[in-house]
């Protein structure tokens, strides 16, 4: 394929024992009982099971064997259990579990090779915590930002001003926070009775909270050099919240939302914020002209849901599409991501790989 591809939300599958060994503090010396989890369970629909041999398990050099086989030149790499990381009761264990695991995601993937790029998880239970494992992870781990999980134990979304200290220091890195679901409670979808239903709508229910609640409470505009993603929801549902606030803010937003001067739509149009699409989505060209392709990014998911070889017609399907412009091919599945996560165009190649394909 000759367009470059950046994967803009790929995940990693923890190894809990090896994120142990990089705990500190208290938690050092203590014996781990191995029937229990490190990480809260997503929402206590079991997603373990899987067809023998059916889906990967990827460590960091099957990685980069997945990348060359797509032709894909870098991923941004997101957690699977630590998705529920906000759901985290004990915010000593929380702000431990995440400097643990942000050391481990940096040792064991982004020093395996530069193609895999890790984003930090921070206790979001615990603020100003937060704050300072962020700085850290950006001006010492060199992540480009942290995943901030769409439904957390706190029952305040990320507009609320308990979380000043970590968007303002956010802010003064400049770097990206990337709004992540998976988790299905506290949304008001437990009631349902199989995993299905929740899955349907666990991820676009919590992005709408989490934009609603960051963009009525002026977040956009008081934090101006942050950059958000809001992943794995799709975009379709996009243009229905710009028209659906937009007509909130007419008619209630001198009252309600007095510090908002513009209308949500051109907020959120206005560059600082990003959404994933699927390929097949039908809606795309019409999200296009609404938000503008600029603002759109391309994610494979990989390795979360499916199998393997289910994974290698994406990319050629995307490209064939004949619905969308070169032009917008080419911002979805390089530009935007570069610009989002702050990479630089020309990078690094892994030695090894360069050698197995000849470049």
């Amino acid at each position: 394929m000759s367009q470059p591809v950046i994967d803009a939300d790929g995940h990693i599958i923890e190894r809990e024992p090896e994120i142990r060994e990089f705990l500190g503090g208290r938690y050092r010396d203590l014996n781990w009982t191995p029937t229990y989890a490190a990480f809260p369970s997503l929402d206590g629909w079991c997603r373990g099971f899987t067809s023998p041999g059916q889906r990967d398990n990827p460590d960091p050099a099957a990685w980069v064997r997945f990348l060359d086989e797509c032709g894909i030149e870098r991923t941004v790499l997101y957690p699977t259990a630590g998705l529920a990381s906000g759901l985290i009761q004990d915010r000593d264990w929380a702000v431990a579990l995440a400097r643990a695991y942000n050391d481990w995601l940096h040792a064991r993937y982004m020093q395996c090779s530069p193609r895999l790029i890790g984003m930090a998880i921070v206790p979001v239970q615990a603020p100003a915590a937060a704050a300072e494992e962020l700085r850290r992870a950006v001006a010492e781990l060199g992540m480009p930002g942290a995943v901030l999980p769409a439904v957390t134990i706190t029952d305040r979304p990320y507009g609320h001003p308990d979380y000043a200290p970590l968007l303002e220091e956010a802010n003064r890195l400049g770097c990206a926070l990337g709004i992540h679901g998976a988790v299905s409670l506290r949304l008001g979808i437990d009631q349902f009775d199989t995993f299905i239903k929740s899955h349907t709508l666990e991820h676009p229910f919590g992005q709408m909270i989490q934009l609603t609640s960051l963009l009525f409470d002026g977040c956009f505009d008081r934090y101006p050099n942050i950059r958000w993603a809001f992943l794995e929801a799709g975009v379709g549902w996009v243009p229905y919240m710009m028209d659906r606030m937009d007509e909130e803010w007419e008619r209630r937003g001198q009252r309600w939302a007095p510090h908002l001067t513009r209308k949500p739509s051109e907020i959120i149009r206005g560059g600082n914020l990003y959404f994933s699409c699927e390929i097949e989505e039908r809606t795309l060209p019409y999200v296009i002209d609404m938000l503008g392709a600029d603002q759109i990014l391309w994610a494979s998911d990989y390795p979360h849901e499916r199998e393997h070889s289910q994974y290698l017609g994406d990319l050629p399907e995307f490209t064939a599409r004949e619905d969308i412009s070169a032009e917008a091919k080419r911002k979805i599945l390089y530009d935007n991501a570069l610009r989002f996560y702050g990479l630089d165009r020309t990078p690094a190649v892994d030695t090894a790989s360069a050698t197995a394909t000849g470049r």
